[in-house]
């Protein structure tokens, strides 16, 4: 044994105990702050979850009320596709009409003129009763005050039977389908 051996432990062997035991008490606290930290933290992420959780509720009741509103004008829309279906192909009747009533206006002379006049009126009312079916009304335009929704001025005139601004003559018959107009009746409007 050497002569340091004898006297004790070498004085950097004692300060490594001294600087151990008092680690060992910090090691002890800090172990105690970091499980108060963690409770801390729990009830913080607790909290946070619950407010995330919360976040999800709103946004899953606003994405079903979304839902609901395009589901609703989904909805509506095909109604009134289905409802104004034939609209195109009641425009193009329309002509027809008018041709059938110009053709109902001339005087048949003889007994065979009346016979087609009469084919004529039936196939007319006929054609009349198919749009009727499809909501497609005739829009009342004579002595009607002037609406610029149902009725197109082409003509004003002045006029003692009726007051301004009133519907005097119908120059071509205008129709709705459904309440919407799908041809404004042309009218001369007395000043």
């Amino acid at each position: 044994m050497t002569v340091d051996n004898q006297n004790g432990p070498d004085k950097d062997e004692v300060l490594e105990e001294k600087d151990f035991e008092p680690k060992q008490e910090a090691t002890e606290v800090e172990a105690d702050e970091v499980s108060n930290t963690q409770i801390v933290e729990e009830t913080s992420e607790g909290t946070d979850y619950e407010k995330e959780i919360e976040a999800l509720r709103a946004s899953e009741l606003r994405i079903r009320a979304d839902f609901d509103n395009f589901r609703r004008r989904t909805n509506e829309e095909n109604a009134k596709r289905i409802k104004f279906a034939s609209q195109s192909v009641i425009e193009k009747l329309i002509p027809l009409i008018d041709n059938f009533e110009r053709a109902l206006q001339v005087e048949a002379t003889s007994d065979d003129a009346k016979q087609i006049q009469a084919g004529v009126d039936m196939i007319h009312r006929q054609l009349l009763d198919v749009l009727n079916g499809e909501q497609v009304e005739a829009i009342d335009a004579v002595g009607q005050p002037f609406d610029p929704n149902f009725h197109q001025a082409v003509m004003q005139e002045p006029s003692d039977e009726f007051d301004s601004g009133v519907v005097t003559m119908e120059l071509q018959k205008g129709y709705t389908m459904h309440g919407r107009v799908i041809r404004p009746s042309m009218v001369k409007v007395a000043e």
